[in-house]
């Protein structure tokens, strides 16, 4: 069993209240647009990490993340990508990779909403993060916290961070 913390748009800044949960969990996922590498620093020093670029990544992201992840955690197959849109609404290419590849989890981030989704067509469960940053129209800023056991998901959570507008130094929550 591996404990997943899954972050999206983080958009160059780092959360101190998140370093709790990193430390928490085995592996952290993003969703992509990243911004600054420098940002997922401390991260990076603590948990394995996976990633992929979003629209607002640089090259310096661009050439370490892949546009789309494509993995295996336990026996889950799962797909990363940043624009991805939700069951029903997936863009033609996204729609593509999940017929391709068929995943059980697919995850993306990008609009900043916070979304957990089984999507029925497509036998999967579908999770956007929201975004964990301070840039954007969000209003609260939002991570997912799971456990994948073998082709399962369980104890998924939903931990919020504080008001985007608000940057903590405190690391306590």
């Amino acid at each position: 069993m591996k404990k997943i913390l899954l972050i999206s748009d983080t958009h160059s800044y780092l959360e101190p209240k998140l370093l709790k949960y990193v430390e928490q969990a085995d592996e952290v996922w993003h969703g992509g647009d990243i911004g600054a590498m420098s940002s997922m620093d401390p991260l990076l020093k603590l948990k394995p990490f996976k990633a992929v670029y979003g629209n607002i990544d640089g090259q310096d992201v661009r050439s370490t993340y892949p546009e789309n992840l494509f993995f295996t955690c336990e026996d889950l197959k799962v797909l990363i990508t940043h624009i991805g849109g939700y069951p029903g609404k997936y863009p033609a290419r996204v729609q593509n990779l999940i017929t391709e590849h068929k995943p059980g989890l697919f995850i993306c981030g990008h609009s900043h909403i916070l979304k957990v989704m089984f999507d029925s067509r497509n036998n999967l469960l579908h999770i956007n993060p929201g975004a964990c940053g301070v840039h954007g129209f969000h209003k609260v800023k939002t991570v997912v916290r799971f456990e994948v056991d073998k082709k399962e998901i369980k104890n998924l959570a939903v931990i919020e961070l504080g008001n985007r507008a608000s940057s903590s130094q405190d690391t306590s929550v």
